[in-house]
């Protein structure tokens, strides 16, 4: 069914408005006519309706055509515009159409077939153009949008950038507190330690058993505290890219047996096999001993407190790369493969729990993992829950100076310390710094 359209003849002449009637009617227009004979009417009736198409005569009693498409186009009423004039100037049909006009036309041209398609034209022309500007009107308000997402987004940066900012200063003003308050505690820690030695010394003190048995807790529980502290401050240390390595020419089998031979009693107290096995053509590295020492004595000391039967091994060997491989097994209570992932990170611990069966700080596998990193190695993981674990360093048999000055920028991100050094070794993050974890 063809569309009836609402057409407006603007015209002063009955005569001329007659013959657009009939020629649109003859060219089987299907149409609802209305006419007006000048401007201000015209004006009225286009506020008031909406029309698909005006037929204007350029020259009305009132206004011209010019002056009228001016108008109607600054009160942003848009409608189809064919001016009609008896006129045939160029000039003034090139004035028309850059004021508004939709086409233009001379009376003398005025036939059915000639208004019929300049009708269907004017009405495809003004629709498409109606169609761009809803498009562009949406493509503005997108951009606008697009635009107030964008301050959006620069403006929660800024407040992110400003929060990291006070994270930072915050975890600064942490560490220096952790380091400065470890400090302090050192010094009456070592003099109740010292005192507590004095105290059990035969020439010293005459003590009974069980003022001696007071005494030897007061000092294991202060070897205890101290050595909290101690690895408060070495994390505090690894945060502010305080800690370096003090290498030197180190008997590597002589401080594991140290070791062995100073944490034996703890094993058996538990009554735990405790098995070395050394393989070393050349037992000399060079690299820092009291951290070695640190690193073994922790690994020793977990395999020790989280086995309550069987045994421990330690195996030391050779490998490729001018390397060697320190690996500490036990028959403990393992770790869950979901764990693999927060092992390594610092304050973090299986049991989080203030009731939880296994003491300590949280930090002894974080400050391992951190110093092997240093030393230019890898530590590696395996474990099965209930079975035990087995943890295995390597290192190079020499440490380089760079590798002993990579580290200087640790910070803490929440879920464990990072590294600001180029060596990918350098981080307690299991994903990053542990890429061989199995089970």
């Amino acid at each position: 069914m063809e569309e009836t359209l609402k057409i407006l003849v603007v015209d002063d002449d009955e005569v001329d408005r007659m013959a657009v009637r009939r020629a649109l009617a003859k060219a089987g227009v299907s149409m609802e006519l209305f006419e007006v004979s000048n401007a201000n009417d015209a004006v009225s009736a286009l506020r008031n309706t909406v029309y698909d198409c005006v037929f204007l005569d350029y020259r009305l009693p009132d206004d011209d055509g010019l002056n009228l498409i001016q108008k109607l186009r600054s009160s942003e009423i848009k409608v189809p515009l064919v001016v009609l004039t008896a006129q045939g100037d160029e000039e003034i049909a090139v004035a028309l159409m850059k004021a508004g006009a939709t086409d233009y036309l001379s009376k003398s041209r005025v036939s059915s077939a000639t208004l019929a398609q300049i009708l269907r034209n004017a009405i495809r022309v003004h629709r498409a153009e109606m169609q761009a500007a809803l498009a562009n009107q949406q493509l503005r308000e997108s951009h606008e949008q697009l635009i107030r997402k964008n301050q959006e987004l620069e403006r929660q940066r800024q407040q992110i950038q400003l929060q990291n900012l006070k994270l930072l200063e915050a975890s600064r003003l942490k560490s220096q507190f952790l380091a400065t308050m470890s400090h302090e505690l050192r010094t009456p820690m070592n003099a109740i330690i010292g005192f507590s030695q004095i105290l059990l010394r035969p020439k010293f003190a005459q003590l009974t058993h069980q003022q001696t048995d007071m005494v030897e807790r007061i000092l294991n529980n202060g070897k205890h505290l101290l050595m909290l502290l101690n690895e408060v401050l070495d994390f505090s240390k690894l945060e502010a890219g305080r800690l370096e390595l003090k290498s030197e020419l180190f008997d590597l089998t002589k401080i594991i047996n140290t070791i062995v031979a100073e944490m034996r009693s703890l094993a058996e107290a538990k009554k735990l096999s405790l098995l070395v096995q050394i393989n070393l053509e050349n037992p000399l590295l060079f690299n820092d001993p009291v951290r070695m020492r640190q690193i073994l004595v922790n690994l020793l000391s977990n395999a020790i407190k989280f086995t309550e039967s069987g045994s421990i091994w330690i195996e030391v060997k050779e490998i490729s790369g001018n390397r060697v491989a320190i690996a500490v097994r036990d028959t403990g209570i393992g770790i869950a493969p979901k764990d693999f992932k927060h092992i390594f990170e610092a304050f973090r611990q299986v049991d989080q729990s203030i009731t939880r069966k296994y003491p300590g700080t949280g930090l002894g596998l974080a400050i391992i993992d951190s110093l092997v990193g240093m030393m230019g190695g890898k530590i590696f993981l395996e474990s099965q829950l209930g079975a035990g674990s087995m943890f295995k360093i390597e290192i190079p048999r020499q440490v380089s100076p760079q590798n002993a000055a990579e580290i200087n920028a640790f910070h803490w991100d929440g879920d464990g310390i990072v590294c600001s050094a180029q060596n990918p070794h350098q981080s307690s993050k299991a994903s990053i710094g542990h890429p061989h974890l199995k089970h």
